[in-house]
């Protein structure tokens, strides 16, 4: 499961490559040889300012020329087409022209100038090394949320493409249960232990893991570190298999924000598979089906996961093995969209982009509506009419970090016979491709409130601030090192 890599820069011309490279690798001969310039062009037949350009690596020379020079520097033409620079120095040389030729120095309006042998060695990886920290702080302004919606937005269509089921993904999750001998049912905290143990790693709870982090792994000491409170606020299996599927998956440090999502969404995937094996849940499913009784309840209470985890483990399932096209919505208590599956043809708002996540959801639909349902113990079905069908969801309402969420799973009307909850009499209607459906008030109240109302609003943090920077958004590595090295055994 991998997506296409964008380069965010070009590659330097291949002309100008060896331009330059030969330029400096004609100087570097001559210098090492003794001769000036004026006494290799009073050599070749030439003006000195014309070899000068060469050596510059702005003006490309014949063969002829370059044979030419070569005879009088005593060596041969092949020698002067090798691709790699003679030393430190003229490495330096070619990447800062390179650099002055870029778009950075264009930006700031600093014209290319000629590097002199008097310039120092060390005021040229200075002037790289500044380029290179522009070029840094250049990248993260571009890490804006938009950068995130893009992302989003192409991980989700290969997940559509795929039904969002991963083969190579659930063959991992096989071979490790195989591993340590679990023979199927709900996984224990002790099978979580025996898999870290497998793979090398002790589990141990501390009062002081960093805050920007989950966990953290000490990869050379063998070492998990999961909060001490851990076990209070969430599953801690789930956080121990988080924590190694990276490991079990051979997840390199991020490239991008794209590369970020993508190794996210294959650590949650995993743990599903973990957690809940295909070839344990595909049985129960395939005899729930049959008995036209499917329920995201069941899932989950059979084997003791979240109700996310099960609506998310039924979509990984569901189309390949029960050919049922799907949909999942996780919807923010504001009614914004945080999360967003759908292989069944469903209608979801979408930016100009086709980004889902931060839309605002459909006042009327199943994700929305649960809100106002004021039984948290059961589930709410509901089918709701769209310009693009009739579906049926059911729904349910989970605390979190940032507030209440809803977690929705929902199907094509002809699909409701399979689950249980189909008999609902709940009805809605969206029609949220049309401004009046719930984008704008009712005529009535905005003819009386909209010139009496002046709403401060809270502008959500990541509208108008870039994506958290780093190979890991949002963690500070500083408190990690720190961490590390204050549990580190000591030797």
């Amino acid at each position: 499961m991998s997506l296409p890599q964008e380069h965010l820069a070009d590659a330097p011309d291949d002309e100008d490559v060896d331009s330059l490279t030969i330029g400096r690798r004609i100087r570097q001969l001559r210098t090492d040889r003794g001769m000036t310039l004026e006494e290799l062009a009073t050599a070749v037949g030439r003006a000195p300012s014309q070899l000068s350009m060469i050596e510059n690596g702005r003006r490309e020379a014949k063969i002829t020329l370059l044979q030419a020079i070569a005879r009088a520097l005593a060596t041969s033409l092949d020698a002067l087409l090798e691709s790699e620079p003679l030393d430190e120095r003229a490495t330096l040389e070619i990447q800062l022209e390179r650099a002055m030729k870029g778009q950075t120095f264009q930006s700031l309006g600093i014209e290319p100038f000629r590097i002199a042998k008097s310039v120092p060695t060390d005021a040229l990886k200075a002037l790289l090394a500044l380029h290179g920290e522009i070029d840094r702080l250049h990248d993260e302004r571009a890490a804006t949320p938009e950068v995130a919606r893009r992302a989003n937005l192409t991980l989700r269509k290969l997940m559509t493409k795929e039904n969002n089921y991963f083969a190579d993904l659930e063959s991992h999750a096989r071979d490790l249960l195989a591993a340590v001998n679990h023979t199927g049912g709900p996984l224990t905290q002790r099978t979580a232990s025996d898999i870290a143990a497998h793979l090398g790693f002790t589990i141990h709870y501390v009062p002081d893991v960093p805050l920007t982090t989950r966990s953290v792994l000490d990869l050379k000491n063998g070492r998990l570190y999961l909060s001490s409170s851990l076990t209070s606020k969430r599953d801690a299996r789930t956080a121990v298999l988080q924590a190694l599927a990276s490991r079990i998956l051979g997840h390199a440090e991020p490239a991008s924000y794209a590369d970020f999502l993508r190794q996210r969404v294959e650590i949650n995937y995993l743990t599903g598979a973990i957690l809940m094996p295909e070839d344990d849940v595909v049985p129960m499913l395939t005899e729930a089906k049959a008995r036209r009784a499917l329920s995201i309840e069941d899932l989950r209470d059979a084997y003791s996961v979240s109700y996310e985890t099960a609506a998310h483990r039924f979509t990984n399932l569901a189309t390949v093995h029960l050919d049922l096209p799907v949909h999942f919505l996780k919807v923010h208590e504001s009614g914004t969209i945080t999360k967003a599956y759908e292989n069944d043809d469903v209608n979801f708002p979408t930016d100009r982009f086709g980004s889902i996540e931060g839309q605002m959801c459909c006042r009327k639909w199943t994700s929305r509506v649960v809100f106002d349902i004021p039984d948290r113990f059961n589930p709410y079905f509901q089918y709701t009419d769209t310009g693009n069908g009739t579906y049926w969801c059911t729904a349910r309402v989970e605390p979190s970090s940032e507030g209440f969420h809803s977690v929705s799973v929902g199907v094509r009307f002809d699909d409701t016979k399979w689950f249980i909850g189909r008999e609902t009499p709940n009805r809605g209607v969206s029609r949220h491709s049309v401004e009046v459906c719930c984008r704008r008030a009712p005529s009535d109240l905005e003819a009386s409130w909209r010139e009496q109302s002046w709403p401060n609003v809270r502008t959500p943090r990541t509208l108008l601030a870039t994506l958290p920077t780093g190979a890991f958004p949002g963690v500070d590595t500083t408190d990690v090192y720190e961490f590390l090295e204050s549990h580190a055994p000591q030797a």
